[in-house]
Order: C-alpha cells, then sequence, then structure tokens
C-alpha cells in the first residue's frame, strides 16, 4: 500500500478523495497528520496554485503529494473570482460573503451573459522535485442565477446553475454532483491514468524490467 499525502485538512475533500482511489493500492492521508502548515497560494493560475501546495506537502512529509486548487470563472466579470474564489470578499470571507460579493457584482447582466464555469486542477507529484508532475484538469460549465436556491453543496453551488438538470449545484444529489463536477471529472481523469501506470508496473515486474515506480512511497 503506498502513502499519499492530501494537501488539504478539509475531511469532506479527504472522504471524496478517499472514494475515488478506492482499489488502487493508495492509501490517502490529510497533510494534518503531519502537521503541514498551509502553503502561501501565491500563483496565478489553478494549476501553478496546486503545485504550491502538493510540493509543500510533499516537502514536509517527504512523500508523495496530491493537492487541488479550484474556483469559479465568470464571464461577465473578467473571469473572476478565478483563483481568488475562496478569498473572493476578504481574506477570512464566508461563503455567504463571497456569494453575496458575486451577485452583487453582477447586477442586473442578464441571463444570456451570465455563463460561468468552475475549473479544477489536480497535481500529483511524486516527491517535491518531481520534473513530471501528473497534472489533471476539468471545468464545469453553468450559468450563475440572481439569487442562491438550494441548501446543499458549498461555496458558490446555490448560485451556479447546470443547464442539463434544471437546477443549482446546490439542489442536486451528491451523486449526481460528484460525478458533474469539475473536481469530480478531474478524479476520474486521474483515476484511469493511476490504473493504467499500476497495469504498466505490475507488467513490468513480471518481466523483471524494472521501471521507476509510477509512485514511490
Amino acid at each position: 500500500m503506498r502513502n499519499i499525502v492530501l494537501a488539504t485538512s478539509n475531511a469532506g475533500k479527504l472522504r471524496e478523495f478517499r472514494a475515488a482511489l478506492t482499489g488502487l493500492e493508495f492509501e490517502i492521508m490529510p497533510q494534518s497528520e503531519w502537521s503541514v502548515p498551509e502553503a502561501e497560494e501565491t500563483g496565478l493560475t489553478f494549476v501553478e496554485n496546486a503545485l504550491i501546495k502538493a510540493r509543500n506537502a510533499a516537502n514536509h512529509t517527504g512523500l508523495p503529494a496530491l493537492a487541488d486548487d479550484s474556483g469559479l470563472v465568470v464571464d461577465a466579470l473578467g473571469g473572476a473570482p478565478g483563483v481568488y474564489s475562496a478569498r473572493y470578499a476578504g481574506p477570512n470571507a464566508s461563503d455567504r460573503g463571497n456569494l453575496d460579493k458575486l451577485l452583487d457584482a453582477l447586477g442586473e447582466t442578464p441571463v444570456e451573459r451570465r455563463g460561468a464555469y468552475f475549473q479544477c486542477a489536480l497535481v500529483l507529484l511524486r516527491h517535491t522535485a518531481d520534473p513530471t508532475p501528473l497534472i489533471c484538469q476539468a471545468r464545469w460549465e453553468g450559468l450563475i442565477t440572481f439569487e442562491p436556491y438550494g441548501a446543499g453543496g458549498f461555496g458558490y453551488d446555490p448560485v451556479f446553475l447546470v443547464p442539463s438538470e434544471g437546477h443549482t449545484a446546490a439542489e442536486l444529489d451528491l451523486a449526481v454532483k460528484n460525478r458533474l463536477s469539475h473536481r469530480g471529472q478531474a478524479l476520474a481523469q486521474l483515476v484511469e491514468i493511476l490504473k493504467r501506470q499500476l497495469e504498466f508496473w505490475k507488467l513490468a515486474t513480471a518481466r523483471a524490467v524494472l521501471p521507476e515506480e509510477p509512485l514511490a512511497s
């Protein structure tokens, strides 16, 4: 069983990642197990911030590290809140504070100009100096409503309308949301890549060819 440190202390996110990687011979552990300090997200893109968080976790634990960075991109706001989604209304902003600022910024912008998408970048580093990190990205297209709907989810979910479902992300069944969401899509990509790498490693080992393991524990 290979250990991978997840660059988050969020219990919900930990459950989601563990569920997605079930059966892949990996044990996902939160960085809080090693008292890893939070990384300062100074990147200008989701990929940069995910790399920063993964490298920080790998550096403090000596283990392969997995991190994600995600946020909401609104067309009419020039891509805002983007990488600043979690702190759109300030450094210690609440979900409601961020949501209210978003709706205020859009005002009466017509429906046809309220297009938006959630973007997720997942990064897996084998070690701190890994020159070829595994990067998976996905987006979830939708529209911003004029007011919140639904009590589920978190963040901007109550105002993110999913056209194919006719509901906001906060109104969706959790299983449906996890299947459609940006993070769910990125995780599915990651799982498929890891499956292929593990099969290759097992085949190479069986033939007495010993390439570098895809993830060194």
